[in-house]
């Protein structure tokens, strides 16, 4: 160390050691890759709450709409309660022998037409209820034949049995017990024909010539077809009178 000019005493310039001039100024690969497996593993995690999240959501909305669905039924069970010989299993209303038909034949009787159009207002009654509008698609009205026969021919029969429920329901007044226009015009949208033949018989052939009301239900998301916007014929007539 020397003395400079004034005397004042002047260090020597800082040396920079080998070892200081050689650190990396970047981290190295494997922390990098550390880093980068962190932020994965974490977006990994926020993904999967998600999804888990949402299939919880979608989890939840199916049981909640099988919940309302079963307490649908479980009124119109409530309000069939009283009508005997009609029975509600699962989704199906079966009339038993109140509904049953003669041989190669598609009529009812006055009797059955006035219980069946009893059933249908009740249903109809539903539809119109919160649950009834949220959930009800349409009511299938399914006719059967017993095994008597080629099977076309009976498919043809089951169907116009089929028919002749639609028409039961549809017919005006002076018609006994006839619903009202407004039934009428739900029952057009709601209702619809189905023929099964022989694909479900029964224990007898009379308990085989048969209808029953099969209820469907939308999926979640699912619309409701239109309604329609025709008026009810003034003078209907049934096409297979």
């Amino acid at each position: 160390m020397s003395l400079g000019a004034g005397g004042f005493r002047r260090s020597p310039p800082a040396t920079v050691t080998r070892d200081a001039a050689e650190q990396p100024f970047w981290i190295s690969f494997s922390d990098l890759m550390t880093a980068l497996m962190v932020l994965f593993l974490v977006a990994m995690s926020v993904a999967l709450l998600a999804i888990t999240h949402e299939i919880s959501q979608s989890e939840e909305e199916k049981a909640r709409r099988l919940e309302e669905i079963d307490y649908f039924m479980t009124q119109l069970q409530e309000a069939t309660a009283g009508i005997s010989g009609v029975v509600i299993k699962g989704r199906v209303v079966d009339f038993g022998e109140r509904a049953r038909f003669p041989s190669n034949s598609h009529q009812l009787t006055p009797e059955q037409s006035r219980l069946l159009r009893g059933i249908a207002r009740r249903i109809l009654e539903l539809a119109r209820n919160p649950l009834g509008k949220k959930w009800l698609k349409r009511v299938v009205v399914e006719g059967f034949a017993d095994a008597r026969g080629s099977y076309l021919y009976n498919l043809n029969l089951s169907l116009q049995r089929s028919e002749r429920l639609l028409c039961a329901l549809l017919a005006a007044p002076p018609e006994p017990a006839a619903l009202s226009e407004a039934d009428r015009l739900l029952a057009r949208d709601l209702f619809l024909v189905s023929g099964s033949s022989y694909n479900a018989l029964r224990a007898s052939q009379e308990e085989s010539r048969r209808i029953e009301l099969r209820l469907e239900f939308l999926e979640i998301g699912e619309l409701r077809r239109p309604s329609h916007d025709l008026p009810l014929e003034a003078e209907l007539r049934c096409p297979l009178d």
